[in-house]
């Protein structure tokens, strides 16, 4: 018998595949997302791959081809649940060697109604799977998890933030990190003047409380792009030839 969450599907509905369904919605069934989810802005639905195994143990792995450490998830016992779950929408499946998550990928996917990830374990999927279902994979790190599942929570998180309704204030997503291709610039808050732990008086840049809305945005924009310049030199780089691009078409 399948194991599920059933719900309202809804204009972003989710399905995740995974050996261990109790994972979620873990962390977004909180904050933002939480209260998103509970407004039906998205729809998440749950199947445990082992209810597709067919032998007494419920087995879902095997020994890999060729030899060598760990266990590969079987391509029969994935069809199967793969199969029982049609439509798919847009499948994705996480992995190490897939293709880099980045903001503009999250606005891509946010643009889907609907999602089917597969949350792989041990060694992986078997190849034959991934490409009879022309599976996109995606990466979130150049980094190993025990599983799919965190990668598929901080995925889905990226893009249903992104969602109509979800964030309150539509000029958030235009200031953060990436949007322009520069690291976020830096945040202050009351009180003005703040002694840390160090007995060091700390105060708040003069320009911020200015009220001059022109010096405030070029100090955010010198701070973005120090910042980006210290950080990450690959996204500077990028930056600048798209600067240069825009100055010639200009």
């Amino acid at each position: 018998m399948m194991t599920e969450r059933k719900t309202m599907i809804s204009a972003f509905h989710i399905k995740i595949l995974t050996l261990f369904p109790e994972m979620f919605p873990g962390m977004l069934g909180m904050s933002l997302s939480g209260k998103a989810l509970e407004k039906g802005l998205w729809s998440l639905e749950t199947v445990q791959l082992r209810d597709y195994a067919e032998d007494n143990h419920k087995t879902v792995d095997d020994t890999p081809y060729g030899g060598g450490a760990g266990m590969v998830m079987k391509p029969d016992v994935l069809d199967r649940a793969l199969r029982a779950h049609q439509p798919l929408g847009r499948f994705i499946y996480m992995t190490p060697r897939g293709k880099p998550f980045t903001q503009a990928r999250a606005y891509e996917l946010a643009q889907e109604k609907q999602l089917t990830i597969l949350c792989g374990r041990y060694e992986g999927v078997d190849q034959r799977l991934l490409d009879a279902y022309q599976a996109e994979e995606i990466c979130i790190g150049d980094y190993v998890l025990s599983g799919g599942e965190p990668a598929a929570m901080i995925l889905l998180d990226a893009c249903i933030r992104l969602l109509p309704g979800v964030l309150g204030n539509a000029e958030t997503h235009t200031e953060e990190s990436f949007e322009n291709g520069l690291l976020e610039y830096p945040h202050y808050t009351r009180p003005t003047v703040w002694s840390g732990p160090d007995g060091i008086e700390r105060g708040v840049p003069e320009v911020l409380a200015s009220g001059h809305h022109g010096k405030v945005a070029a100090w955010r924009k010198i701070e973005s792009e120090r910042i980006t310049h210290e950080r990450r030199p690959d996204l500077w780089e990028k930056y600048l030839n798209r600067e240069k691009l825009q100055k010639r078409e200009g």
